[in-house]
């Protein structure tokens, strides 16, 4: 569906400029818009090299994991059917911890592993029926995705180095505001989940 709209939106581009003469406009715009594009990924490249390193660090310095245990009683009342040490637990913890440091490239591989564990325990509870066979996700996919969507972010890296990148006089001045937002989309996650969980 995106891809269509995108593709949509281009080609309509394309017309609307072809059609008002404004061609060597769009083909400017184009080739700014690369340079930019190259810019920003070197700049988020050290952003996320830097970050990712400071993770590594919290790690080994047993920071994620005292937050991982402060997180326990959380857990267990978002995912009350899936026991204290399953290995899912802890990489549904490391997911939230980084997305709440605002290092959504350190997340991303804890969330694959949790969804990995959580599809193994679902196979467990119905006799290693695979879920490709139902087709359906389990409550606690359901719930961890939704969670890992609306994720609470103390310190929006991403968007700091965006606004760092472009120029804004004061580019952390987003960080209360986003902390704002996310308690909120929070919130309105843990609310729905527990709504639907119990349907």
């Amino acid at each position: 569906m995106l891809n269509r709209l995108w593709a949509a939106m281009i080609v309509l581009g394309i017309v609307w400029a072809g059609l008002h003469g404004t061609m060597s406009d769009v083909t400017g715009q184009i080739l700014d818009s690369a340079q930019d594009a190259v810019q920003l990924c070197v700049t988020m490249l050290g952003v996320m090299a830097m970050w990712t390193g400071w993770m590594k660090v919290a790690q080994e310095a047993g920071i994620v994991a005292q937050l991982t245990g402060m997180l326990n009683p959380f857990l267990r009342w978002m995912f009350p059917n899936i026991p204290d040490r399953h290995p899912a637990k802890t990489s549904i913890s490391v997911n939230l911890v980084a997305n709440l440091l605002g290092l959504g490239w350190a997340a991303t591989p804890a969330g694959l592993q949790a969804m990995r564990e959580l599809a193994k325990l679902e196979e467990e509870r119905n006799g290693n029926r695979s879920l490709q066979s139902r087709k359906t996700a389990s409550d606690e996919m359901c719930t961890f995705l939704v969670l890992n969507i609306s994720s609470l972010q103390l310190i929006p890296v991403n968007i700091i180095a965006y606004r760092s990148q472009y120029g804004s006089a004061n580019p952390a001045a987003i960080v209360g505001p986003c902390i704002a937002a996310t308690i909120v989309s929070t919130a309105a996650a843990v609310l729905f989940c527990k709504i639907m969980t119990k349907r």
